[in-house]
């Protein structure tokens, strides 16, 4: 069907997602058609304040202006029913791409591309959006080599110059890097490293003040990723696909600029929902016993901003270690019957599947869900806010154990002195990407406090002392609150080796994961 369009010279559109996977997905698949000599090439990514997410009835009504013969979607699709069926009435082909987890029902498309759907053989059930879109495209230029499309005048493209694109996205969406989606994302990393990144991933590197030729997974998914999905969650995601679709330094420098604007005004709006929801934990907790907390969260709040949601839940689940479903006013109108939630999970609950449940035990009480085992979205009617709320808590109570809900920090255990050097951080450094279920070697040992001060506003800044002697170093603990500022001596650290480079100067750092007093 694509390689069809390209050769027709017919209208083809992408429609993505309003995340860092969704922009990576779209500039990624616009990139490859035009590289095979497609003529008509246009994206559309829905600002989720207008239409929410996916291909919705809605969105194929501005779609259609484009008068596209074939509607391509990228980390969206597997849920549209509707939206599917209203583009094929409009005498529009349409190509699903997705990774997300497939409901009982498919949509009418007139192909799915999604390792998640029954039947599919792909080994790598854990790739990305990006990724889907990665082997559609190697698809796509095979069929067209068969048919002899390329030649001296148009040449075979090489796609492995689009691999920067899928080790961000597959790094931003957090998904489990299991063999196959490591070799994308070092392969991708190689190439930033090497000087070969598109204008824009080299653009938000210098916005964000990290140097591309030493860049790590963990700049992908703590600097760069963010940054691009800032777009999407305070304005809209054309302008972070723009930025990774041009060629111009100076266009590309310019976007990310203002993307990075958008991140500085993102984490203050983040701050302050965080604030209100920790007030909220913290009197519905003077009222429990700590162990009596329910086993899955819900919070709402009319003044929360719809774009935010799902980093309040993720940081109120790493707080207390609990599924935590997080809502906002859809559209951010105070005024909607609808609000829109965001939900992350713990470790043994499938949270989309838990929705499902909630779905089949109380017919209409979720208006839309969909997601992985991890994060999910959904929407509800603002008066069923208090039904869904003990809903989900039964659910989550009836699948999770005790032992479930009491966070276990694993590590690699102690190492000495001599080994807490820039040299081990090096090693470790180099036998990345690390990532979701690939995790870092964390290890843990006690300290001596040396000094301590906030850094950023937020950011504990430590100089410490291995308990058995040795030299200071330098650690940082990210989003510290004030309860958890030291008031002691001695600490137990669960930590990372990182290797902090500021002004071409190579030092060891710590990366805090976990602290606690030890006697003193």
């Amino acid at each position: 069907i694509v390689a069809d369009a390209v050769v027709n010279n017919q209208q083809i559109l992408i429609v993505g997602d309003y995340d860092a996977d969704g922009a990576t997905s779209t500039a990624l698949v616009v990139r490859a058609l035009n590289s095979f000599g497609a003529g008509k090439v246009n994206f559309l990514v829905p600002n989720r304040f207008e239409y929410g997410y996916g291909l919705t009835p809605e969105i194929v009504d501005v779609a259609s202006e484009f008068c596209p013969d074939v509607l391509i979607t990228v980390d969206n699709g597997i849920s549209s029913i509707d939206g599917v069926n209203a583009a094929k009435s409009n005498n529009i082909k349409v190509v699903v791409t997705d990774h997300h987890l497939p409901g009982q029902q498919l949509p009418d498309a007139d192909a799915i591309v999604n390792p998640n759907q029954p039947g599919c053989e792909f080994p790598s059930k854990s790739i990305a959006g990006v990724g889907v879109a990665f082997y559609l495209m190697l698809a796509v230029r095979a069929a067209l080599r068969d048919r002899d499309w390329f030649s001296a005048q148009r040449a075979t493209p090489n796609m492995g110059d689009l691999l920067d694109l899928v080790a961000l996205g597959t790094v931003a969406d957090v998904v489990p890097l299991d063999e196959n989606n490591r070799i994308l994302v070092e392969q991708g990393i190689r190439r930033m490293r090497g000087g070969k990144a598109r204008a824009g991933i080299r653009a938000l590197f210098k916005a964000a003040g990290k140097d591309i030729s030493a860049c790590t997974s963990t700049d992908l998914g703590f600097f760069i990723g963010p940054r691009l999905n800032a777009a999407g969650r305070l304005e809209d995601m054309s302008a972070g696909v723009e930025c990774l679709v041009t060629d111009s330094d100076s266009v590309a420098e310019d976007i990310a600029t203002e993307l990075n604007r958008l991140n500085v005004q993102r984490k203050q709006i983040e701050q302050g929902m965080l604030g209100q929801a920790l007030a909220d934990m913290n009197t519905l907790l003077e009222t429990l016993d700590n162990d009596q907390l329910h086993a899955g969260l819900c919070l709402f709040n009319d003044e929360w901003h719809q774009g935010v949601i799902g980093l309040l839940a993720s940081r109120i689940k790493e707080r207390f270690h609990r599924p935590v479903v997080a809502f906002a006013h859809a559209n951010d109108d105070a005024d909607s019957d609808e609000i829109k939630g965001s939900a992350r999970s713990i470790q043994g609950l499938h949270i989309r599947d838990v929705l499902d449940s909630i779905a089949t035990r109380h017919p209409g009480l979720i208006q839309m869900f969909g997601g992985h085992a991890m994060a999910a979205g959904l929407s509800i009617s603002r008066e069923n806010f208090d039904a869904f709320k003990q809903a989900f808590e039964r659910e989550v109570e009836s699948q999770l154990s005790a032992d479930q809900l009491e966070e276990v920090v694993e590590t690699d255990g102690s190492i000495a002195p001599d080994h807490m050097s820039l040299q081990t951080a090096e090693v470790l450094e180099s036998a990345g990407p690390w990532g979701q279920q690939f995790p870092e070697p964390v290890f843990d040992n006690q300290f001596e406090i040396l000094h301590w001060k906030i850094v950023g506003e937020k950011h504990l800044k430590m100089q410490l002392r291995h308990n058995e002697g040795g030299k200071a170093i330098d650690a940082i603990a990210f989003n510290t609150l004030e309860e958890d500022l030291p008031s002691f001596e001695k600490i137990h650290l669960a930590y990372r080796l990182n290797v902090n480079e500021f002004r071409n100067i190579r030092n060891l750092q710590l990366i805090v994961d976990c602290m606690s007093a030890t006697e003193q």
